[in-house]
């Protein structure tokens, strides 16, 4: 069997669970939409950042076609045929104002390339004066270094060119040492990087990638730059916060929701309450009005015949007759209040107020009702229902009361028996075709033999400090109805299991009318 505690946690967190689930909902969605937001962040800034160095070094190599457009207008051809470097040409300053320009090779119509670069540049010079513009040659992206020739009349001209010093580092857009980034320049399968980017490349949660030819046809290097967001990017002290706020705001609200549900039990308890004192009271006044009417009936009576005896007295005695005539009259009159009362505190007909009922729907209220005292007393309910159960046909107000009632005994009861033996069983069932039956057992020490005869009568308690008049207002209530409550026979010989006492309460259908109730 399982554990009281165990079964109370259970029924905790079932429920709990739906409300916790949406919390869980809130919380992930929030703490998704900021992680959604920080990448696409982080995507911006990568985009921004990797135009920036695209525009950079395309500005850096459209500079180099300048230079030789330059060269071109303004250089005279040398004589002779020779090649000239430039340390001997007259453009020996080309260096200085351009670092990243390394040397200056000069070919006139009738000279030749330097031979270790003959066929490279020759092949270059070709492709220029094919195409118009300058064209790269010898190039070596590892090391960063290349020639730009630009083929041209009456000389040519290559430049040798460093691409390290070719960065414009006073404008890049990042820190090369500590940024993520990793930005190259590829041609045919090489690469040179440009900076190495912090991190391992690939290996983080998502990945971006920018490819963009540089605004040179003449160097058509291939600018990419690559970033991984590792998980030590993301905001978690963003998404803790708003965990813990949802969370905080789920506890208000789940607060919130168990005062409200707790005002609503109490405002209920106090109308139950309220119509169970006026039904005691009912039952206190129709048994004063009948222990009250008997006496009065004979003291009416007895001074009738006191009246016509002295009638017959000497007539000196009439003052004795007044008086005696004027207890008659009070007699009549105590006997007329008694009545007038008696009217007056009886109930309605309730069968005449019967409507159909979901029996299960009131017995669930009730346990609603009493969860405090449940809690309290350490008491999980066993609740069997039959399938298809039909509904009944019984008074609101009264089948609550009853129900009430019942199970308020039950806990009492459980109060004398340790907490793990506290059991308390509900069964609805089919009574019968056109009636249903209601159970409540409890596990508690049971009803002695000789109070069991007596349980349903007026002011009978075996509790201390009872009325003795809860168990009698039930059976009223249930026979206004057209329903009946009983306590179910007493085991041969109970074995401990099933110890305590069961009663059973069999209400008619809604299908069956039920019988008229004698008043």
């Amino acid at each position: 069997m399982t554990p009281a505690w165990l079964r109370r946690l259970l029924s905790h967190r079932t429920l709990h669970l739906p409300s916790l689930l949406l919390w869980a909902v809130v919380a992930c969605a929030g703490a998704s939409w900021l992680a959604v937001a920080r990448l696409q962040q982080l995507h911006a800034a990568f985009e921004t950042d990797a135009r920036i160095v695209h525009r950079l070094l395309s500005q850096r190599v459209v500079q180099h076609d300048a230079i030789m457009a330059t060269l071109a207008l303004l250089q005279p051809a040398t004589t002779g045929g020779e090649n000239t470097s430039a340390a001997s040409s007259p453009l020996p300053r080309l260096t200085s104002v351009y670092p990243q320009i390394l040397g200056v090779l000069q070919r006139s119509a009738q000279g030749d390339w330097p031979p270790a670069l003959q066929t490279e540049l020759a092949a270059a010079e070709a492709t220029s004066r094919r195409t118009g513009h300058a064209a790269i040659a010898a190039l070596n992206l590892p090391a960063g270094r290349y020639y730009l020739v630009l083929a041209g009349l009456p000389a040519s001209y290559a430049l040798h060119i460093d691409l390290r010093t070719t960065i414009p580092v006073d404008e890049w857009p990042m820190d090369m040492a500590t940024s993520p980034v990793r930005v190259t320049l590829e041609h045919g399968g090489e690469a040179f990087v440009v900076q190495p980017g912090r991190g391992n490349m690939g290996s983080g949660i998502r990945s971006y990638d920018f490819h963009k030819l540089l605004a040179a046809p003449s160097q058509p290097l291939d600018v990419v730059a690559r970033r991984s967001v590792g998980l030590n990017e993301m905001p978690w002290w963003g998404m803790l916060g708003w965990c813990l706020l949802t969370a905080a705001l789920w506890a208000a609200g789940r607060a919130l929701w168990r005062q409200r549900v707790a005002r609503q039990r109490a405002e209920e308890l106090l109308r139950l309450g309220q119509v169970a004192r006026l039904n005691t009271l009912g039952e206190l006044a129709a048994g004063m009005a009948h222990e009250l009417n008997q006496p009065l009936t004979a003291l009416l009576s007895n001074t009738q015949a006191a009246q016509r005896l002295l009638a017959d007295d000497p007539p000196d005695l009439d003052t004795a007759h007044t008086a005696m005539a004027r207890a008659v009259e009070q007699a009549r009159r105590a006997a007329t209040v008694v009545g007038r009362l008696r009217r007056l505190v009886e109930r309605p007909d309730l069968a005449g107020q019967a409507q159909p009922l979901a029996l299960t729907t009131a017995v669930h209220d009730a346990l609603h009702l009493l969860e405090p005292e449940l809690a309290q007393r350490g008491v999980v309910p066993e609740v069997t229902t039959a399938p298809d159960l039909p509904t009944v046909l019984a008074e609101p107000v009264a089948l609550q009361q009853i129900i009430h009632n019942l199970l308020m005994n039950a806990l009492q009861a459980l109060e004398q028996v340790p907490p793990a033996e506290r059991q308390l069983h509900i069964a609805m069932v089919r009574a019968d075709a056109g009636h249903v039956a209601l159970s409540v057992r409890d596990h508690g020490p049971g009803i002695p033999p000789e109070a069991r005869q007596h349980l349903f009568e007026p002011f009978y308690t075996t509790r201390t400090g009872g009325l003795g008049l809860g168990l009698t207002l039930c059976e009223s209530l249930a026979q206004a109805m057209g329903a009946q409550l009983t306590l179910a026979p007493e085991a041969t010989t109970p074995a401990p299991a099933q110890r305590g006492a069961e009663f059973v309460l069999t209400l008619p259908t809604a299908t069956i009318a039920p019988p008229a109730h004698d008043r």
